[in-house]
């Protein structure tokens, strides 16, 4: 029986992208024979349509959101950080009750982002929301465009 894997549902080719697109990683398709993926996008998760207004970080960065530091704003100047929140939450039942060991997971995502994320206009170092919640539940980050 294979083992599940959380998946940013963008990579699966999902369109559920701020722009209403996905970032398919066709390459992605021979680590899937070893896993059954659980696509999620914890944006819509959380309620956010898509397409939808892109939102980037202010004050830090995913771990700055969970300690209060931080917060995430789209570029019409609405705060949608307890939605993206919410939304992460929902990945972190869904690793509990799957037991899921393994997440590959989409950069330069508010939600997603393992290396890097949008701090205004700028790409930076950092991570997003959803990384820090996988590991503290002990769950090992691949990056998807490492694919």
């Amino acid at each position: 029986m294979k083992r599940t894997a959380l998946v940013s549902a963008c990579l699966l080719g999902i369109n559920c992208r701020y722009n209403g697109r996905n970032k398919r990683m066709k390459d992605l398709a021979g680590f899937l024979e070893e896993f059954l993926p659980v696509p999620v996008c914890p944006e819509q998760m959380g309620g956010l349509p898509t397409p939808r207004p892109p939102a980037n970080f202010y004050g830090g960065d995913g771990r700055d959101v969970l300690c209060g530091r931080a917060r995430i704003i789209n570029e019409d100047g609405e705060d949608v950080t307890d939605r993206v929140l919410r939304g992460c939450r929902e990945c972190l039942k869904l690793v509990e009750l799957l037991g899921i060991e393994v997440a590959v997971l989409k950069d330069r995502s508010p939600a997603c982002g393992v290396e890097n994320i949008w701090i205004g206009e700028d790409c930076v170092k950092g991570s997003g929301v959803l990384k820090p919640m996988l590991q503290e539940k002990g769950v090992k980050i691949l990056r998807g465009d490492d694919f």
